[in-house]
C-alpha cells in the first residue's frame, strides 16, 4: 500500500513539474526572443559603425591613375612582437606609398617635400609593424597595410595618401 502511495506521489509531482516547466516556457521564451533580437540589432549596428570607420582602399580606387603618386620608404627590418613561442622574428619590408596629387595634402606634404619627413614616416611604420606577432603579420598583411595607411594619415592629419603598398616583403 504504501508503495502505490509513494507512487501516485511521485506521479503527481512528475505532472506538477512538466506543468510548471510549460507554464516557464510559455511565459519566458517570448522575452527571450525579445532579448535576443535587441541583442542582434545592438551587434549589427556595433558591427556598422566598426566598419564604416575602418580604413579601406577604395579611395584608392577612386583616384585617377594619372592622378596617382608614389613615394617609396627604402627596406627596412622590424622587430616583431613576441609571439611566445622563444624565438626572435623581424619582418624586411620596402613601403610604397600611392598618394593623391589633387589633394590639398599632397601640395603640402608631397612631393619631394615627403623625403624632409621619411623618419617621421619610418617611424610610424615601425611602431605600426612592431606591434603585430609573426603569425598576426604572415596572416593579414592587409590589415598591416591598412593600419599603416591609418596611422599615416593621422600623422599628416590628411587624406592624400590613399594607399600603403609592400614592395618587398620578408618575414622570419
Amino acid at each position: 500500500m504504501k508503495k502505490n502511495l509513494i507512487t501516485v506521489v511521485v506521479l503527481a509531482l512528475v505532472l506538477v513539474n512538466l506543468v510548471l516547466t510549460a507554464v516557464l516556457t510559455i511565459t519566458i521564451l517570448p522575452q527571450t526572443k525579445k532579448a535576443n533580437e535587441l541583442i542582434t540589432r545592438v551587434c549589427s549596428a556595433i558591427d556598422l559603425e566598426l566598419r564604416s570607420g575602418a580604413v579601406t582602399n577604395d579611395a584608392a580606387m577612386r583616384v585617377p591613375i594619372d592622378k596617382v603618386a608614389t613615394f617609396d620608404v627604402e627596406e627596412m627590418t622590424i622587430n616583431l612582437k613576441d609571439s611566445g613561442d622563444g624565438k626572435k622574428h623581424y619582418a624586411t619590408v620596402a613601403v610604397s606609398l600611392s598618394m593623391n596629387t589633387e589633394s590639398d595634402g599632397y601640395k603640402e606634404y608631397g612631393g619631394e617635400k615627403m623625403t624632409e619627413r621619411l623618419s617621421l614616416i619610418k617611424n610610424q611604420i615601425n611602431s605600426i609593424i612592431s606591434g603585430y606577432t609573426y603569425e598576426e603579420f604572415t596572416a593579414d598583411q592587409q590589415a598591416v597595410q591598412n593600419a599603416i595607411l591609418a596611422g599615416l594619415q593621422q600623422l599628416f592629419n590628411s587624406d592624400f595618401i590613399v594607399s600603403v603598398g609592400f614592395s618587398t616583403v620578408t618575414s622570419q
